[in-house]
């Protein structure tokens, strides 16, 4: 069977999934629009202001309506935030003191966090630096969380849990709202004062609730990821409790700013728009991973998740074994994305990466992984993550010539 008639297999295998995919994309929609009815959101909003950014009506309404569609008391939507690792850093410095406990309850966190906290990296500022105590609870030998571990593991110390959603660059399930919201009642069944923040990255509108809908105190993400639709030029966002936004936000800004500043250099109808078509992107997206896993299931590579389990984000992994199928997949990949084609990746170290990272990222918005993308770190077991992808089709045909370049397993 050639790489073709594989697809169109695949296709054929998926299509009730596919159409469960695009009555929830319905659902988020109306949420996404019954938040812009609520607020009024007119042309009038996509006027920006220069400078300081005070008094920015626009902004203004793009926090409410955000805040709304996150189930949130408040938002706040940045340009300024170069990315979700600043966003989460933003909201974890603005919360925590020295002497507080930070404990992650999924595990090691993501590479970018690392030197966040202080797990890598000396004397640049980070959480340890600042007499901040970090705790992990790891999980269990099949990857979940260890519910026994986390339903007595908080102490007296413990101020914030970091309960990041994503997989991130693990071979582990990524987080359901389902088990977001068990997380959530554990630890404040132990201590009701506990925050419970959530790394979102990667996971809005993958299903119909967000974390702060079922109980998280505040959470954080990128917008050249799932909320900014794969048009929005970059930023990133907190929302949660009016009170902790407003920390996070003035460690973006400055104390007594907080979330009164900052420009938003006309780009406001980019992100009231990229909100808008962020449900049907994200869908798209959706389809590509489950694609993408039937398809090397059927090769015979290990997949996470598995073909027909339910999203919790939009990366599948694929374990290559090798670090030569690693490249020669991305390869692939660049070669068919938009921008780019001509190019091919090469390992190389990326800042905030403890491992050398192959990347295909032909992205009209740089770094986009809304936007179709596959990238993987150089070390064992060589796995690929692919990540995002604006329609389906675009998937399908860029993992014909990834068939093609590495075989079965």
């Amino acid at each position: 069977m050639n790489s073709l008639e594989q697809l169109q297999k695949a296709e054929q295998a998926l299509l009730q999934i596919f159409s469960k995919i695009d009555a929830q994309v319905k659902q988020n929609l109306k949420r996404v629009l019954n938040a812009f009815r609520n607020h009024q959101v007119g042309a009038h909003h996509f006027a920006g202001v220069s400078g300081y950014g005070h008094d920015d009506l626009g902004r203004e309404i793009l926090d409410k309506v955000f805040a709304e569609v996150m189930g949130a008391e408040a938002a706040v939507v940045r340009v300024q935030f170069v990315s979700g690792t600043h966003a989460i850093a933003c909201a974890l410095f603005g919360i925590l003191r020295p002497g507080d406990e930070m404990v992650a309850v999924a595990g090691a966190p993501y590479d970018t966090l690392e030197e966040v906290i202080g797990l890598r990296g000396q004397g640049q500022g980070s959480l340890i630096d600042f007499g901040i105590r970090y705790r992990q609870l790891n999980l269990t030998k099949e990857g979940t969380i260890d519910w026994e571990a986390l339903s007595c593991g908080m102490t007296q110390n413990t101020s914030l849990v970091l309960i990041q959603r994503s997989c991130g660059y693990s071979w582990r399930p990524s987080l359901s709202i389902a088990e977001i919201e068990k997380i959530i009642h554990l630890v404040k069944k132990q201590n009701p004062n506990i925050i419970c923040f959530v790394d979102n990255c990667y996971g809005e509108f993958i299903e119909t609730q967000e974390p702060t809908g079922v109980g998280a105190d505040l959470m954080a993400g990128s917008l050249i990821k799932n909320p900014g639709g794969t048009i929005v030029n970059a930023g990133g966002y907190v929302a949660g409790r009016a009170d902790l936004v407003e920390k996070a936000a003035c460690r973006l800004t400055a104390p007594g700013i907080g979330s009164y500043g900052g420009a938003t250099f006309d780009q406001n109808r980019l992100l009231f728009q990229g909100l808008f078509l962020a449900p049907q992107m994200v869908g798209e997206a959706m389809k590509g991973t489950h694609l993408t896993g039937y398809i090397f299931d059927q090769l015979g590579y290990p997949v996470n998740p598995a073909p027909f389990a339910p999203r919790r984000d939009v990366i599948q992994a694929i374990k290559l074994g090798s670090k030569e199928k690693l490249i020669a997949f991305c390869k692939a990949i660049q070669q068919n994305s938009p921008i780019g084609s001509y190019l091919d990746p090469e390992p190389a170290q990326m800042p905030g990466y403890e491992s050398d990272v192959v990347m295909a990222g032909g992205t009209f918005i740089e770094g986009s992984t809304l936007e179709f993308s596959a990238d993987g770190p150089l070390r064992e077991p060589y796995v690929v993550y692919c990540q995002g992808g604006t329609h389906w089709t675009h998937v399908a045909i860029a993992l014909e010539a990834a068939i093609e370049a590495i075989g079965p397993a």
